[in-house]
């Protein structure tokens, strides 16, 4: 059993504390339980009925007639809404009790929308990635299991791999595209062979938690014209310059292109021998000059 208290349910839901504690008092919508020295905490229902509340609100159902429903009629009127919901706040409320409930139909509902008006990228970028970030935020609370990180994963891998293999290379220049040993991101992995297909060129996709060694082993096979990888986690036992260094040593004729949370807090200086990207807006951008 999940217990969050108001703070962490601020923090979930965008309803402030102060907002909630009037919903209670008021109008009588929510029940926290208390502790044996009365402060207040919420359960998972109780998250997912601020949620609910949170979007009819605001699509204009005032609180007090919102207290009137009961949970049955509260629901229908959601699920209503989910479907002509535009808005950002909404959707990603919509997607995280999709999430907590296990719900795969609702989930793809408003994925596949998006899909279609947005294209991938965008979605990728504007819907999932917020969502992913809320979900790492409910991680550290507690409020997520790892079943839920699996079910997300699995449905956005399902799509990113339909989208992926329906482009087609145009040019010759092949990109060799990995994740440094103990990565694990296989997401963020899938969205930069996406990236790079979408621009015409071959993708080498070696996969997550890649060694040095078995990235070398490849030239054995192919040199690619790009390697590009991802690091967000230090490098097990070395400096991120030594690592990078020896790549370029191995490959002397091949562009190297890094990116993640690494590169952006430490700022390598790689004597111009590598391309950085901060970004996913970056890594377009760079593409778009080759």
């Amino acid at each position: 059993m999940v217990v969050y208290s108001i703070k962490d349910v601020e923090k979930l839901t965008g309803v402030k504390a102060h907002t909630i504690r009037i919903w209670e008092k008021r109008y009588n919508i929510i029940e926290p339980k208390r502790t044996e020295k009365n402060i207040r905490y919420y359960l998972d229902d109780d998250l997912k009925q601020i949620l609910n509340i949170a979007l009819l609100n605001r699509h204009g159902i005032k609180i007090s007639k919102i207290s009137d429903m009961n949970n049955a009629e509260i629901l229908r009127r959601v699920a209503e809404i989910a479907d002509i919901d535009e808005s950002f706040e909404g959707q990603l409320d919509t997607l995280t009790i999709s999430l907590i409930d296990l719900d795969e139909e609702k989930f793809l509902k408003i994925f596949n929308k998006n899909l279609q008006e947005r294209g991938f990228v965008e979605t990728m970028l504007e819907v999932i990635y917020p969502l992913l970030d809320k979900l790492a935020m409910m991680w550290i609370t507690g409020s997520i299991k790892s079943i839920h990180e699996k079910f997300v994963s699995n449905l956005i891998k399902r799509k990113s791999i339909v989208y992926i293999d329906g482009l087609k290379p145009t040019r010759q220049e092949t990109f060799l595209i990995y994740l440094p040993e103990g990565e694990m991101n296989e997401l963020s992995l899938l969205f930069l062979n996406y990236l790079i297909s979408s621009h015409g060129f071959k993708v080498i996709n070696a996969g997550v938690d890649v060694s040095i060694e078995d990235l070398i082993e490849t030239k054995g096979v192919r040199v690619p014209e790009y390697i590009m990888t991802i690091v967000n986690d230090s490098l097990s036992g070395q400096q991120l310059e030594v690592y990078i260094d020896h790549i370029c040593n191995e490959f002397p004729d091949t562009e190297v292109v890094l990116s993640g949370i690494q590169v952006e807090t430490m700022s390598p200086d790689f004597n111009g021998r590598v391309n950085i990207v901060k970004s996913s807006e970056e890594t377009m951008v760079y593409l778009n000059r080759l």
